[in-house]
Formats: structure tokens, sequence, C-alpha cells
């Protein structure tokens, strides 16, 4: 057997290997796709058939006598009814639609068939829109996108779910809370005894109190003489609740981004899943609040009758190709309950704004759902001592919060005019040393040579030294600012107040302005033509120019890592362009205000020194001897150090 004979054999060996993988990849994805057409098929059918199977279940145990919890099995087995239609009552109003409650703030749904949250739409609060179109209301959680349930054991020990039992309440129609406050009470009963009614005196209680103008209501729920129905020694219960979070705002990536699920320990510490992909976690101590957290608004189960004793929460990113989906959420939170007689567990759920002054007002470290730069100690103390109190003063006089982003510019700007004098005066500084350093670059012109170069840096800092001048002198203040920069930073994306404020040509501050919308993507830029992030690119590269005339004039233009780091200096701001062309127009609006005001401040800083008058009092302190300072010693005889290494490598 040739070579030509054994490459044909391989050949022909991975083509069909090659068209078996492709055969059984494709029927693999028919098998797939039709289990899942079966299943969506199914589920339609259920869901059509829903209310009258409901209604049958009912007509069936209205219809059997001697119904008691000792025959449930037997009666389930002989009518083929399911478990929780012969444990639990299903009332008359059962094929009714879901229990409404509007307060102030929202509309609530909450579900016949599990007596749980299913709708949220919040009052005057809206969805993002296009320019000129009707802005729908924010709802949150519907199409079944959020559920909760219980698992419930029987004296049997057979288990059933609460999202199947239908609920019962003495409201008829839409509960009305438009002050004070008000109860919706949600009961399912045991189906014993001989009529349809059932036990009246046992029951399961979901109870809500809702408040006119708050955005939060107490959830309880109650265990009413129902030890003779429950087993008697499962004192522990799982609440399980799942949410599909949909994106209401105008950029879905950092919505996506700033979606995941927050908890704090019975220690009071706040953490959270990751959110940029899918995690989970689970917990062995207690957890008093969970959080389904989006960019600006937020979910959150707060435990009242002490903690949740043990907890499993998760995150699941959706398919890329999902552009309404932010994130699935799951939570299995424990709790206990001693009595089934007499026993509750007490809650409280807030659906609302994810708005750092509400938060902050329950006392429960809520407000730690808001990203003001938490892990960083100076950034969230800025935002929270300075930023917040500011913007809410302002805000008080009903001010443009465009007009309230430029005085806190102003603000900022005055209140760091100091460092930044400092800057200039060492900038200023160099410029008037020039002469002498061009006559130290000529000296030493040859700045490949590791030897001349240790020497002219060495000149360099004597010359500063005599002369009263530092580098670092001018690079201190700028790295004392930098905090401010960045808590800005994390503040103008999840500053709910921002949020759908139009300003100029942006019609949402807390999102990207556009003033031109691209039929194509072009990659790490996007669709969309940010002009506030324009004019920010363009300030940022003249101030990059004037920069290096004002603060780098002694650069020996000679030297290619000094070309190269003059070069990189211009390709940040082009790096700008792309990186905040999707962020928050409020963020880059103010970084170009921050870019203005430093030019008209330096201009003035211009005015007011005079450069001759500098150099000769510089010229003045050459004249004078030195004095060495320890660190300076220190520097020198390292100097010294490196530069006999050198020669000594240089021998070798």
């Amino acid at each position: 057997m040739d070579k030509n004979t054994i490459i044909g054999l391989l050949l022909v060996f991975a083509l069909c290997m090659g068209f078996s993988f492709f055969t059984s990849h494709r029927n693999a994805k028919q098998r797939e796709a039709a289990e899942q057409a079966a299943a969506e098929q199914q589920a339609n059918l259920a869901s059509g058939a829903e209310t009258a199977q409901i209604e049958e279940d009912y007509q069936t145990i209205e219809n059997s006598e001697n119904l008691s919890s000792d025959t449930t099995g037997n009666v389930r087995q002989a009518k083929k009814l399911p478990l929780y239609a012969t444990a639990f009552r299903i009332p008359e109003d059962a094929a009714n639609g879901d229990f409404q409650v509007s307060t102030n703030r929202a509309i609530y749904s909450f579900a016949r068939k599990g007596g749980y949250l299913k709708r949220v739409e919040l009052k005057n609060v809206y969805k993002f829109a296009p320019k000129d179109s009707v802005k729908p209301q924010v709802v949150l959680y519907e199409d079944d996108a959020n559920s909760m349930n219980i698992d419930l054991m029987l004296k049997n020990q057979a288990v059933i779910h609460s999202k199947d039992l239908t609920f019962s309440s003495e409201v008829k129609d839409t509960l009305i809370v438009d002050k004070d406050s008000a109860v919706l009470s949600l009961k399912v009963y045991p189906a014993a005894g001989t009529d349809s009614v059932g036990n009246q005196d046992s029951y399961i209680e979901y109870r809500y109190t809702f408040f006119a103008d708050d955005y939060h209501f107490d959830y309880k729920i109650n265990f009413v003489n129902m030890s003779d129905y429950l087993y008697a020694n499962n004192s522990g219960y799982s609440l399980e609740w799942d949410a599909r979070l949909t994106c209401q705002e105008r950029n879905y990536q950092i919505a996506h981004d700033m979606t995941t699920v927050y908890f704090m320990d019975n220690v009071q510490d706040v953490d959270n899943l990751d959110e940029r992909k899918s995690d989970k976690k689970d917990f062995s101590s207690p957890l008093k609040w969970v959080s389904f957290k989006q960019q600006f608004f937020t979910s959150i189960l707060v435990a009242k009758s002490g903690d949740f004793s043990t907890a499993a929460v998760s995150v699941t990113a959706p398919d890329k190709a999902e552009k309404s989906i932010l994130k699935t959420m799951s939570a299995e939170l424990d709790f206990r309950v001693s009595d089934l007689d007499n026993g509750s567990f007490d809650m409280m759920m807030y659906v609302g704004p994810n708005q750092y002054k509400i938060l902050k007002g329950y006392d429960l470290k809520l407000e730690r759902l808001v990203p003001l730069g938490w892990g960083f100690f100076l950034l969230h103390w800025i935002n929270r001592g300075i930023i917040l109190p500011i913007f809410d003063w302002l805000q008080s006089y009903g001010i443009s919060y465009g007009i309230i982003i430029l005085i806190l510019s102003i603000f900022i700007k005055l209140v760091v005019t100091p460092l930044n004098y400092k800057t200039y005066i060492s900038s200023a500084k160099m410029r008037a040393l020039k002469p002498e350093i061009e006559v130290i670059n000529k000296r030493y012109p040859h700045s490949e040579n590791q030897d001349e170069m240790m020497k002219k840096q060495q000149a360099t800092m004597a010359l500063y030294k005599s002369a009263g001048a530092s580098p670092m002198a001018g690079c201190l203040p700028a790295l004392i600012q930098m905090p401010i920069l960045i808590a800005m930073y994390r503040f103008f994306p999840s500053a709910y107040e921002l949020r759908q404020q139009s300003f100029l040509w942006a019609d949402d501050l807390s999102a990207y302005d556009s003033i031109l919308d691209l039929s194509f993507n072009i990659p790490l830029y996007g669709n969309h033509v940010s002009l506030f992030t324009l004019l920010m690119t363009i300030s940022t590269i003249l101030y990059t120019y004037m920069n290096n005339k004002l603060m780098s004039p002694n650069v020996d233009n000679n030297d290619p890592q000094q070309k190269m780091m003059k070069w990189m200096m211009y390709l940040m701001p082009i790096m700008f362009l792309f990186m905040f062309n999707s962020f928050s127009s409020g963020l880059t609006y103010y970084y170009l205000l921050i870019n203005l005001i430093t030019f008209a401040q330096n201009g003035i800083f211009i005015l007011a020194v005079n450069q001759d008058k500098l150099r000769a009092k510089l010229l003045e302190n050459m004249k004078k001897p030195v004095q060495k300072t320890k660190w300076q010693a220190r520097m020198e005889q390292m100097m010294k150090q490196q530069q006999q290494m050198a020669k000594q490598q240089g021998r070798k």
C-alpha cells in the first residue's frame, strides 16, 4: 500500500465521519424542534383548557359526597383529579380574572391561581420610546414573567404546589388605596366536609397590606387551623421566586450589564452575583433580603420575621439574540413556621425605582443597590456626601437637569481650583527653565546610550532641585482629582434622577444621545452617533494639545520614548470616542463641560501668572546653596548605584 493510497483512505474516512456528524447533528436539531413544538402545543392546549378544567374539577368535587382528608387519595384516583383539586377547595369564582390593587404609585395584579404578584404597572413612570412617539408606562412582570410558589406537604406526605391552588377574596373589584392603607386578603381552604364550602375555620392566607404613597407592601403568610391537613413535622417551607426581567431602557447592553441578584446576610453584608454572566450561590446561613435588580428598577423581598433561614439564588443570562429579556432570576428562600394552627411569616416586598433617597429610607442598606462605587471608600463618599445632596438641593428649585450638571461641574472645578493652580504653576516653572533644559539635551544628545541617559537625568534633576521646581508637583494634584472623575463615571449611568430627563438634543440623560442613527453597526462603536461624545472627544484632543504645550514644554523631541508617549496621549481621546458612544449622555456632557471649564481656567491662570517674573525667581533660587533632604540624598545614591551597575554591564 503506497503513500497515495493511504492518503486517499484517510480522506474517505474523514468524509464519512464528517457526513455522519452532519446528519446526526441535523437529526438532533429536528428532534429538538419537534419536541419544542409539541411542548408549545401542549402548553397552548393546557392554557386554553385551564378555566374549563378548574370548573370541571370544582363540579366533580362538589358532586362527591363524604370527601375528607382521609379519602383524598382514593377520590383523586377514582375521579382522575389533580391532587390539589381534592386537597383544597376550588371556589365558585375560580374562572374570574386576577385580583387588582391600585395605589397612588402602582397597579398590582395578583394571580387568582397561586395568589402571588403577577404584574406591576408603575404610574407616571414610562418606558423608553423613540422621540415624538407615545411612551408606554413601565410594566414589570407581565405575561407570567413573575411567579412564587410554596411546596405544601399533606398529611399523607404528598406534596402540592401553592401556585396550583385557587385563592378567594372578599374583594370582588379593584381595591383602591388612595389614602392611608388597605388589605387584600387571599385565602385557600381545605376541601374537607360534606359541602362545597369546606371548612371555613381552616385556611392558608396571603395577607397583603398596601400603602397609598409607597412602592412597598407588607406580605404575610398565615396558617390557621391547618394541622389536620398539613404534615405536622414539616415546620420548614421554601418560597420559590422566579422572575424574567425585561428591558425598559434605551441601551439594552448597559441595562443587561447592571442586572443581577443582590442580597444581604444576617450580619448586614451586601453582595451580589456576577453582573456579566450567569451565576448562582447557595447559602447555609440566613439572609435578610434578596433583590432582583436591574438598572433603574428593583424588586426586593425582605424577611420581617427574623431572616430567611437558608437560601439559593441564581441569575441566568439570555441568548445573545434575545434583545428584550435582560436576565432570568431565581431565589429559593427557606422560612420556618412552628405552629400550623396559628403561625405566620412576615415579609415586605418593594417593587419600584432603584432610587437612592427612597431605598435609604428603609434603613436596610437597600441603597447599596445603587452602584455608587461602594467597593472604594472615596468614590461612594463623594457621591453620597457631595453629588447627591447637590442634585437634591438644586432639583427642589425645579431646575433642568442639564443646568444642574452645569452648576455641578462649575462647583467641582472651583473646589479643585487650588490643585489646578498648583499644577499650572509647576508647568509654568518647567517652561521657564526651557533654555537650561535645551542646554542639557544638547550636552547629552544620544538618548539611546544608557550611560549618557543617566547623566542627563541627573543633570535635569539637579537643575530642578536648584531652581525649586518639581515635575511631580504637577502630577500629584491630577492624581488627587481622579477619584472625582471615577465617581462621576459611576454616578451618571445609575442616577434614577436623570432617567428620561431631556436637555438640548438629548432626550434621556441617563442613556446615550443620538443625532444620527446608522443602518449598520460599527464594531466597538455602535449604530448611532452621539454628539456629546463627539464634542467631548474633540475637546479632549484640544485639551491634550494645550496640555502638551503648557505642561510638557521641556520634552526632548528626539527621544523615541517621549514621541511614543506623545502619540499615546492623542490616541486616548480616540479610544474615548468608541468607549463612551453608548454611555450616559449626562456623563459625556459632564466631561465636555469639565474640558471647557478647564480651558477657561487655564486662560485665567495664563493672565494671572507673569512668566518673566517667575523665571527671574527661579534663576535667583539657582544661586542659593541647595540643601538636600534625606529623601533626595537617597535618590541620588540610588542613581549613582544604577549608573555604576550600567558601567559594569557595559564592560562585560
